[in-house]
């Protein structure tokens, strides 16, 4: 007979959120207040004088502005934003890309800097050689430089962090689930790199070793992952996983210490209910010590 896996139960301390934490949730019909003194933002609408929620969210204020932040939406950018995304055309002077908006964003052809570092005018010939620069189905890290009026976001990678990625893995997640940091660019302890994107589009990445300023952003290492960094890079995907499916926010220090807490545990039994639920509780509790 094959032999079963079993799992003893393990006491652990209940996790304790005071009352100052605790969020202000409504969903759609809720009365968020009467007072006739605050203004109407994104998600609420009145009703008999009664300023009411529209979405299922968080209430936010801002001096007398009262706005509800979806909890699972569409990536809604804002200038300076750092994204992940995807080519999935291109045009003249100008790529679309897939960010997980409500509609495709645009890279302009004068919002990327050309192999070398090149700062002069785009050309004809720059034009013709676009495909040569990114093409379809390429993956990109950019920053939201403006908003169109329709809502679209216009890119540009005038940096030498951004432009096109190599060799690693893209996991999705809800963007509300992204806190907004004023990096989200790091180079983990474990020995791989993530790009936090504020559209719900993470990266997972080797550490490179350095990079060649000659390229533009346009050089990608197509070098063989070695096994240890291709299991840290499983691990870490798993631990994103785990930590989205139950809610926690994602940003470098929940990702570590979530890392940390799952090294006794295979990288496939990371994915099994139990073990993630365990995974988590660990994350958490170390985070309420942290910030307590």
């Amino acid at each position: 007979m094959a032999a079963g896996l079993m799992r003893l139960p393990v006491f652990r301390k209940q996790e304790t959120v005071s009352e100052s934490n605790e969020k202000h949730l409504v969903v759609p019909g809720d009365v968020i207040t009467s007072d006739t003194g605050f203004m109407r933002g994104h998600g609420t609408y009145m009703d008999e004088e009664k300023l009411t929620a529209s979405v299922a969210g968080e209430v936010e204020r801002v001096n007398k502005l009262i706005c509800v932040r979806p909890l699972k939406t569409r990536f809604y950018g804002e200038v300076g934003d750092v994204v992940v995304g995807r080519i999935t055309e291109v045009q003249q002077k100008r790529w679309k890309v897939e960010t997980n908006s409500r509609l495709d964003s645009v890279l302009l052809l004068s919002s990327v800097n050309l192999p070398g570092g090149e700062l002069r005018r785009r050309c004809a010939e720059d034009e013709l050689a676009m495909r040569d620069y990114l093409q379809e189905g390429d993956l990109i890290n950019a920053e939201v430089q403006s908003v169109f009026s329709d809502g679209a976001l216009s890119l540009h990678t005038r940096s030498l962090k951004y432009g096109k990625l190599g060799q690693g893995v893209l996991v999705q997640v809800s963007p509300s689930l992204v806190k907004r940091q004023k990096t989200h660019f790091h180079n983990l302890p474990c020995g791989a790199s993530i790009i936090l994107g504020n559209n719900g589009y993470i990266w997972l990445y080797p550490t490179p070793g350095q990079q060649d300023e000659e390229a533009g952003g346009f050089h990608t290492s197509m070098e063989p992952v070695s096994l240890p960094d291709r299991e840290v890079i499983s691990r870490l995907r798993n631990c994103i996983l785990a930590l989205a499916t139950h809610k926690v926010m994602l940003y470098d220090t929940s990702v570590l210490y979530c890392y940390e807490s799952s090294r006794p545990h295979e990288i496939k039994d990371l994915l099994k209910p139990e073990v993630m639920e365990e995974v988590v509780m660990i994350t958490r509790q170390r985070l309420v010590e942290q910030a307590g």
